[in-house]
């Protein structure tokens, strides 16, 4: 049941019979009562003023009157403000409606058909010369989220990543390794291979800025720079010998790369790599060339002129016949379109890379691809901790898989202090830990709008009060602690079907939140917004726990009334699994 469109339908009749008007069904502006006045919908009355030549209160009194009149069964009173009608909606409605919420397992998860649009997102896009961090951790769970966010809106999804596993950020790592490493592996170090070739990297930077600093010209470059630009134009050549380094190095990192995203509970369902797409990219390059899209500079390098777009001149193709990422992003998007028939591309990446994919949707029309101008970014701002910025080439990132065990840790040590653990098992307590660590993490990562800059605070996310993870799951925790208690009683609130019951404010404001679910996972989808779903979960538990201390359940002696509210709590549970399960997250049955 729908009660906006029964309503609206009421609505209609009532104009008609009142006025004599037949009005389309968009002029019943319904909306929400305002907390602070009496009822559950507003009707908006303006738009019929002209009709009733009354004034906006004598016109919303009209139509009140009506509907408590001839639709009794779903209006049950009205007040009038100025030229708002608010409803006050039966209780059999909100029954009624608590009954398809129950009996709708899936309730606001739209199914994917047939016909569905196929939607493509890419995300994580790490390179393979360092273990993943705090950054990546945001894009991930967005990517994930967003992703199961536009499922539940009946689209088919491909979640995708390309992998940057060239460059001459990776020969950095390569050279440093063959210099330094001593033969060194993920197995003869006990590290895991991202974090070993991460080390190099780092340790690269560090030999480079000794050989800088004995340079007579800062602007000059350094022995080692040069060698490693040297061994990116031989591992464009083919060398064998930097492809076989190439391969060995790349092997480690992907094993290690694996190992977080399973932590993570992130996936892909195709996996592109750059050493792979850059040279299609760069015969897309040499096409626009050919056809005079782009030109060629003295020094050889490719560029496009963008000015009559109102930016600047782009390089596509260096001097020394190498790609840039532009190139690679051109040639990975004309794999992915003959992979897969994609209706939309979504590209999850920061705000500092908003020109790049300005200039990316001009150029893959200029290049004829039909959907170039309709590709999106999903751009989304940096995240920091409260000591400040990250640099990975100066080692001062924070590790994604360092993070994600410090906050199992945090959460293991809460939980304990608290007692939320007391009488489990070491393995359930382990895994609450888990959930509840990993839950906080990427709770209090999705609870913000992706488009904003934010400063991720561990500690804060941990607790089990406030809008953060840990409250949420404590909640959905204590509502299956009731309900196996209910069925301990062998108490049956499965079929609300044929109630009569007269109920509470609280409780209607519950079903209302519930019945919104559906509005809040389409308007995430629309928005690209995940942090809709977050919020709307920290509001409807926090709802259910002003409910849960102000009213009885199990020891309320009317038993339709406890079944009642055995069902509501159920529901409840359900949706927030429902949302929570949307952002990634897990809930655990106990705590």
């Amino acid at each position: 049941m729908n009660i906006e469109h029964t309503l609206t339908k009421v609505v209609l009749k009532a104009i008609e019979a009142l006025y004599g008007t037949q009005v389309p069904a968009k002029m019943a502006q319904l909306q929400k009562t305002k907390k602070e006045f009496e009822g559950h919908l507003t009707l908006v009355v303006f738009p019929f003023v002209k009709m009733s030549r009354k004034s906006p209160e004598l016109t919303a009194a009209e139509i009140g009157d009506y509907l408590v009149a001839n639709a009794s069964d779903v209006v049950a009173g009205y007040n009038v403000v100025k030229g708002f009608l608010n409803l006050t909606i039966s209780s059999q409605c909100w029954l009624n409606l608590l009954a398809d919420i129950q009996n709708d397992e899936h309730y606001g998860i739209q199914p994917v058909k047939e016909d569905s649009p196929l939607v493509m997102i890419e995300y994580s896009s790490p390179n393979t010369n360092k273990p993943l961090h705090l950054g990546h951790v945001r894009n991930n769970l967005l990517g994930w989220a967003l992703a199961n966010v536009m499922a539940a809106n009946s689209n088919k999804v491909v979640k995708t990543n390309i992998v940057n596993d060239r460059g001459i950020h990776i020969c950095k790592s390569m050279l440093a390794w063959l210099k330094w490493g001593n033969g060194e592996t993920p197995e003869s170090s006990g590290k895991k291979g991202d974090h070993l070739i991460g080390d190099y990297y780092v340790l690269f930077d560090k030999k480079n800025k000794e050989q800088q600093a004995l340079l007579v010209d800062e602007n000059e470059e350094t022995a080692l720079m040069k060698e490693a630009r040297e061994m990116l134009v031989k591992w464009e050549n083919n060398d064998p010998e930097v492809r076989a380094l190439w391969q060995k190095m790349n092997d480690w990192v992907y094993a290690g790369f694996n190992e977080t995203y399973r932590m993570m509970g992130v996936g892909f369902d195709k996996i592109y790599y750059e050493s792979q797409t850059y040279l299609e990219g760069k015969e897309k390059v040499q096409e626009g060339l050919d056809k005079g899209f782009f030109y060629r500079k003295e020094d050889g390098s490719v560029w496009a002129d963008l000015t009559s777009n109102g930016l600047d001149h782009k390089l596509l193709l260096r001097s020394d016949g190498t790609s840039v990422y532009m190139t690679q992003d051109i040639g990975t998007a004309k794999l992915r379109f003959q992979d897969f028939p994609i209706d939309k591309m979504i590209y999850v990446v920061g705000n500092e890379q908003n020109y790049h994919f300005q200039v990316l949707s001009i150029l893959l029309d200029k290049l004829g691809f039909k959907w170039g101008k309709d590709l999106i970014h999903f751009s989304y701002g940096m995240v920091e901790l409260p000591e400040g910025k990250m640099k990975s080439r100066e080692g001062t990132v924070v590790d994604a898989d360092d993070l994600m065990a410090e906050m199992i840790q945090t959460a293991r040590e809460t939980s304990r202090e608290l007692g939320k653990l007391d009488g489990l098992s070491q393995a359930e307590a382990d895994d609450i830990a888990r959930i509840v660590g990993l839950g906080a993490l990427k709770y209090f990562i999705l609870k913000v709008d992706a488009r904003k800059n934010m400063l991720f605070n561990p500690k804060e996310s941990i607790d089990f009060n406030g809008n953060t993870g840990p409250f949420i799951q404590y909640t959905y925790a204590r509502i299956q602690s009731v309900l196996r208690k209910a069925r301990e009683q062998q108490l049956d609130w499965t079929s609300l079907n044929g109630q009569t019951l007269a109920l509470a404010e609280k409780e209607i404001s519950l079903i209302q939140q519930l019945a919104e679910f559906k509005e809040v996972v389409k308007q995430a989808g629309t928005d690209y917004n995940p942090s809709i779903i977050a919020n709307y979960a920290y509001d409807l538990v926090k709802e259910y726990n002003q409910f849960y201390h102000d009213f009885s359940i199990l020891r309320e002696e009317d038993v339709a009334v406890k079944l009642f509210r055995l069902a509501l709590s159920q529901n409840v549970g359900k949706v927030v699994k429902l949302a929570m399960g949307l952002l990634g997250i897990e809930v655990p049955e106990r705590m």
